[in-house]
């Protein structure tokens, strides 16, 4: 079997681009993985999210667990076979949707109760009921499970919360045990705060992971703040193992975390925004329902290859979306999806022919001149 690896293959600057090596295929980095929440992409066939060149998508053990159940996805196959989905699946470890949906939260050294969003049925998430949950679902890549520090923090908080994420991450790889051809990423914590970045990543490590994460961003300090933590805290990290930035972001978000050395993110944003007519492009997202589009025959994007801009006009997009046709989600997420992965095989390429900084210049010029309205 093979086992989980990491291959660097070149740098750019601190932009890497590299190869994360696992039995159920290659994941090529800087990866942008879709969110697959309850086992699906929303509006997105699987075989249509593979078409866009993703490799790699996210599961979420909160939203799994309750339903189907791990028990049940368990028996039915794993996570793979019961959606359809054979290459790479990462499952986040539930923390930050037991912090940001569940209902009547108790924190203890224990682990977190808590009341389903759902139905209100009580349930409990540790280390160890994490790491099993993600073994049931047949996870290839674990997250440890951690608290998401809130934002803002002061410093007593959020040290407190990073220390109990390191127990929690050393209890977490005890648990996880030896499972060839799965990995297990740690999560660095410690906010906005270089001492405690610092101190995490030294703890992580020392327990030993096959992969980092940065976790604590994207919880609304900004990008300007991300970015500045982003310029120090992927450094702190094993140059040998992925780095993923968890919950990232807007196409300029993932542009800024690659050129800091961030090697895989993921967001909902592509496919939320498909849902609410925001399809991202080349020069800066187009709202489809604003009335302009109503008559122009043009694709959302003259240079993209996804069915969207292939097969149909912005008054088409315009009028489905307006209609609430089901048609509309499945479109504009599809060429949001698409959008996505294109660019990161952008990024991929501009850094092995070391001109990453000529790319996001172009990327940033084209954005900032805006989307041209027809003729």
């Amino acid at each position: 079997m093979t086992r989980f690896s990491f291959t660097l293959d070149q740098t750019d600057g601190k932009a890497r681009t590299g190869v994360i090596h696992t039995p159920r295929g290659e994941i090529r980095t800087p990866a942008f993985m879709p969110v697959g929440t309850a086992a699906t992409v929303k509006a997105m066939m699987p075989e249509s999210v593979a078409a866009t060149g993703a490799d790699i998508l996210l599961g979420n053990t909160y939203h799994l667990m309750l339903r189907p159940g791990a028990e049940r996805i368990d028996r039915l196959g794993g996570l793979h076979r019961f959606m359809n989905w054979d290459k790479p699946i990462l499952t986040d470890s539930g923390g930050f949707q037991v912090m940001s949906l569940a209902e009547l939260r108790k924190l203890t050294e224990e682990g977190v109760t808590f009341r389903s969003h759902i139905d209100g049925s009580r349930h409990m998430l540790s280390p160890e009921s994490s790491m099993e949950i993600q073994r049931l679902l047949g996870s290839d890549i674990v997250m440890a499970f951690d608290e998401c520090t809130p934002f803002p923090a002061d410093e007593v908080t959020a040290r407190a919360s990073m220390e109990l994420s390191m127990r929690w991450a050393a209890r977490s790889r005890e648990a996880f045990g030896d499972r060839p051809g799965h990995a297990l990423f740690g999560i660095q914590q410690g906010s906005v705060f270089r001492d405690q970045r610092a101190e995490s990543a030294e703890r992580l490590t020392g327990i030993g992971f096959d992969g980092y994460a940065i976790g604590g961003l994207a919880v609304g300090e900004g990008q300007e703040t991300m970015f500045e933590v982003l310029d120090y805290a992927p450094d702190m990290l094993p140059v040998d193992r992925p780095r993923y930035l968890m919950g990232v972001g807007k196409p300029d978000d993932i542009v800024g975390a690659v050129a800091r050395g961030v090697d895989m993110m993921d967001c909902v944003l592509p496919s939320r925004s498909g849902r609410t007519g925001q399809a991202f492009t080349r020069r800066g997202v187009v709202n489809i329902k604003n009335a302009r589009h109503a008559d122009d025959p043009r694709p959302l994007d003259e240079a993209c290859a996804c069915p969207a801009c292939r097969s149909y006009s912005r008054a088409y997009l315009h009028h489905v979306f307006r209609a609430g046709e089901i048609i509309s989600s499945m479109l504009l997420t599809w060429h949001n999806l698409h959008y996505y992965q294109e660019l990161m095989a952008g990024l991929r390429a501009a850094i092995v022919d070391g001109r990453f900084a000529d790319y996001a210049h172009e990327f940033h010029r084209l954005r900032e001149e805006g989307d041209i309205p027809p003729l």
